[in-house]
């Protein structure tokens, strides 16, 4: 199902009941390089909303993409493919753990020479300025606590060019709030670490981020939804409005 993302969205829309991130990111890094010899107990849960995200993109030939939160590299090898032997894709994640195993496979397919990774924060890219073409995040952006997502949009709307695409691919806590995702949402507050990603309302906080054309497309996901969100970053760069939200830690 799309969805429209051109109304007007109020200041702090899009961070109404949201649940807090507790884990530090020091927290998190270990955590995801404990988990990434099992990151393919993942790809299942992924698959089908990742790939709506990645046709979303539309990567072409010859074009620089950047990945945030890239993982194992479950998307890697897709992006890589797409933008030809002319492109480039730079990888970013917190877990150095993670790092080498997309290292790995992108060896085992051959791709490594298109694909650049580093350990890195999706808060602080280390990228100059409106230097990719399009950039894909997925089931990464809600992982920060909701202060922090600001500062991730406007780094990724830092570092794209103007007319590029970004994808944020998430678990969606778009209206209305379902009872599956009432029940997760309690459950996160109890396992924060088992159950890291929380519901966001990715559309709304993609809109008071200054991006333009915003679509999403919202697709099932074990009971919950999760909404593929492609936008584009204006010409001229507006301000984003400013949110109200809860204090809290960031937890990517």
């Amino acid at each position: 199902m799309e969805v429209d993302g051109s109304r007007n969205v109020k200041a702090g829309d899009w961070a109404a009941g949201l649940h807090p991130v507790t884990r530090s990111r020091a927290a998190a890094a270990r955590a995801y390089d404990r988990m990434s010899s099992w990151s393919w107990l993942e790809e299942p849960f992924e698959r089908r909303p990742r790939a709506i995200g990645l046709g979303l993109l539309n990567v072409q030939a010859g074009e620089r993409v950047l990945e945030l939160g890239c993982g194992a590299g479950g998307a890697l090898i897709r992006l890589a493919r797409a933008v030809g032997p002319s492109g480039c894709v730079v990888g970013l994640d917190l877990s150095p753990s993670m790092i080498r195993h997309a290292e790995a496979r992108l060896r085992h397919a051959r791709l490594a020479d298109r694909v650049e990774l580093r350990v890195a924060d999706a808060s602080s890219i280390p990228v100059e300025d409106a230097s990719f073409d399009a950039l894909f995040m997925s089931f990464t952006l809600e992982l920060f606590d909701t202060p922090e997502i600001p500062i991730v949009l406007a780094e990724c709307r830092r570092v794209l060019r103007s007319g590029g695409r970004l994808v944020v691919v998430a678990l969606s806590r778009a209206t209305p709030v379902g009872w599956p995702t009432r029940i997760y949402e309690r459950l996160h507050d109890r396992f924060p670490a088992a159950l890291d990603c929380r519901p966001i309302q990715a559309g709304l906080a993609l809109q008071a981020a200054g991006f333009d054309g915003v679509r999403s497309t919202v697709a099932p996901l074990w009971g919950l939804r999760a909404e593929a969100v492609v936008a584009v970053r204006p010409s001229t760069v507006r301000a984003p409005a400013p949110a109200k939200t809860d204090g809290g830690q960031a937890g990517m």
